[in-house]
């Protein structure tokens, strides 16, 4: 049984990074999936959604800002040296030194809020990652919003 989630999401050890990113290069390694992103900058918040269908592993970048994470539908998250299975709604408030992973179960959407002064959302992602290169939204075959 997974344990109860937690209300807040912990920086996570280097150790559990690395589990992440050997994860993400087997990921890589296979056929991907175009995620659809949505972007939205108003009042000094930047919102990032993205689509994850079902049976779908996404890898997160390695997130440098404090946010919300708002996550819907059914799947597990790695973070923090565990896995937490997420139905419903949650909303949790989430440190920043994490890359965290997921593997959807149902259609779920993953939702990451903070306060900024981008103007732009590739200055938004620049400033929540220094991975942003990799980022999804920077490859020619992502959909967005």
């Amino acid at each position: 049984m997974i344990p109860a989630l937690a209300t807040d999401i912990a920086p996570m050890t280097d150790e559990d990074i690395g589990k992440v990113r050997a994860l993400e290069d087997e990921v890589l390694a296979r056929p991907q999936v175009a995620l659809r992103t949505t972007h939205t900058l108003h009042a000094g918040v930047y919102t990032r959604t993205v689509r994850l269908p079902a049976d779908v592993v996404l890898t997160g970048a390695l997130i440098r800002v404090p946010t919300t994470l708002i996550v819907a539908g059914d799947a597990s998250m790695f973070s923090g040296g565990t896995c937490r299975r997420l139905t419903g709604h949650h909303a949790l408030t989430a440190a920043a030194g994490r890359k965290q992973a997921f593997v959807a179960h149902a259609e779920t959407y993953i939702t990451m809020i903070f306060a900024t002064q981008a103007k732009t959302v590739e200055d938004a992602e620049n400033e929540f990652t220094a991975e942003a290169h990799r980022l999804m939204t920077r490859r020619a075959d992502q959909i967005e919003e």
